[in-house]
């Protein structure tokens, strides 16, 4: 069964158990991957894996401490955005997480990039 959503894309039905990762996703607490297509949701999942990666592992293994800093700052749009989607949906909870990993962020980049670096 096809189902058309409001803007004609396809919203899936859920069969017992069978519930696709983008509505399980929503179910969990990140009720704003309901106002996007699956193929933007998984991109975002996908580049925060070498993201996170590319926070940790510089410095840990002592190599091109400036990935990190990069890293820290080029993360620091996408969590702009991530503030301002449950923002627009009224979810608090979600605006205070992402406007905390915001904040690390910028508190690193500005560590690596400022005058006393660390």
């Amino acid at each position: 069964m096809d189902r058309r959503g409001p803007v004609g894309r396809r919203v899936p039905h859920v069969r017992g158990d069978e519930a696709e990762p983008q509505q399980q996703l929503a179910a969990s607490g990140l009720g704003w991957t309901e106002d996007f297509a699956a193929a933007p949701v998984k991109a975002i999942g996908a580049l925060e894996v070498p993201a996170a990666l590319g926070l940790i592992l510089p410095p840990l293994v002592g190599v091109a401490d400036i990935l990190a800093t990069l890293t820290a700052t080029g993360l620091g749009l996408p969590m702009l955005g991530a503030a301002v989607t449950p923002g627009r949906r009224k979810e608090s909870k979600m605006i205070t997480v992402n406007v905390v990993l915001l904040a690390l962020a910028a508190v690193l980049a500005r560590g690596r990039f400022g005058p006393h670096t660390f």
